[in-house]
């Protein structure tokens, strides 16, 4: 009896890794199915140890279990697929800084970059303040910040006066603190007007100008029945207005509900023509603090490939669902020879204007903000 139970725990969990994966392929912007973009590494797994227990145990290599091995073996190796770019075995796509100075120059200019989603609810205010002091960022994107949080952070401004605040009670409010000088600080409603990005010039000491985008799409979820069309949107808009100035150092910076190796994300960055600092360092997962098991990379820094790196760690929980996320860049002349951009696909730009009118279209019905009141 328990010999059958688990027969048929093992067919059943390597069809669903299967039908799961299908599901994943298609295009539509429905919860139910970009769910499975997160999950790649689980699936694989459980498609894995669907196909090695069922081979081992209770195959009789007949056609109905030959065509389960290569549906969970084939399941697992294009999950494997998708997440290897993101694995240390990887290439690099980011190359680290050896630190030596640039011509004419006494030190290659960086910049300390760390990025938090504390979430709304928490109350622990003090922990991510510690976090702050020990890791000694240059500039703070502080994200799902309200009233209550915006009084809570007010001391870092004595250390990092520059930036900007827009607290909201709906779990997208976003502070920037920045101790190097800020031009054009401001905030932007891009594609929901309850749903802001900041935009700022960071002034490198003995640099350039480095053009900051802090973001935090509304994501995919079943409460609400929200589809991913405006995360998709925001991202592709945001591609699309770098790609306008392909040669502005540029770091996209945030909590984007999304990702690195989702369809979306992949695109936003042909699009932006920026890479990821995780290519070939590991997944760097971010959320969920609180469950081990399913944890995803959701808190993103993408940069231009002016840039090399220095360091890149996750930082202490904070008593939010989201860990904290520092980056550190240093921008280097040399540094675009070794570090190409990502090559647009020809399908790249039509696909970004129709994920953009898919928006449009939504925001006329109401349908992009299916649970708001």
């Amino acid at each position: 009896m328990l010999l059958s139970i688990a027969k048929w725990v093992t067919v059943g969990s390597g069809l669903l890794a299967v039908l799961v994966t299908l599901v994943s392929l298609h295009s539509s912007p429905h919860w139910s199915v970009r769910l499975w973009d997160f999950p790649r590494v689980q699936i694989g797994l459980v498609a894995a140890a669907a196909c090695i227990i069922h081979a081992l145990f209770f195959s009789r290599w007949g056609a109905l279990d030959l065509a389960l091995g290569a549906a969970t073996a084939g399941t697992a190796l294009w999950q494997g697929w998708k997440i290897f770019p993101y694995t240390p075995v990887a290439p690099l796509q980011v190359k680290w800084s050896d630190r030596k100075p640039s011509p004419g120059k006494t030190k290659r200019p960086s910049f300390r970059l760390l990025i938090t989603n504390v979430l709304m609810e928490n109350t622990q205010h003090d922990r991510i303040l510690r976090v702050i002091d020990e890791a000694d960022p240059d500039v703070v994107l502080a994200v799902e910040t309200d009233h209550t949080w915006a009084a809570a952070l007010q001391p870092l401004r004595a250390k990092y006066p520059h930036g900007v605040d827009q607290p909201q009670d709906n779990w997208y409010g976003m502070m920037l603190f920045s101790r190097l000088e800020l031009e054009d600080c401001k905030i932007e409603f891009l594609v929901q007007d309850d749903i802001p990005s900041v935009f700022a010039k960071v002034l490198l000491p003995d640099g350039p100008t480095v053009y900051l985008r802090g973001i935090h799409p509304r994501p995919p979820e079943p409460i609400r029945d929200q589809d991913s069309t405006p995360r998709d949107a925001e991202l592709v808009l945001v591609g699309k207005l770098i790609n306008e100035a392909p040669d502005q150092p540029t770091v996209v910076a945030g909590d984007l509900n999304d990702v690195a190796w989702s369809p979306t994300s992949q695109l936003f960055a042909r699009l932006a023509g920026l890479l990821d600092p995780r290519r070939g360092r590991g997944f760097y997962n971010s959320y969920n603090a609180n469950n081990p098991f399913l944890r995803y990379p959701l808190d993103h820094v993408f940069h231009s490939h002016h840039f090399r790196l220095v360091a890149l760690r996750r930082l202490p929980n904070i008593g939010s669902d989201h860990f904290p996320m520092m980056v550190e860049l240093s921008y280097e002349y040399d540094a675009p020879i070794e570090q190409p951009k990502p090559e647009m696909r020809e399908s790249d730009p039509e696909e970004a204007e129709e994920k953009i009118e898919k928006q449009l279209e939504a925001a006329a019905t109401g349908d992009d903000m299916p649970g708001r009141e």
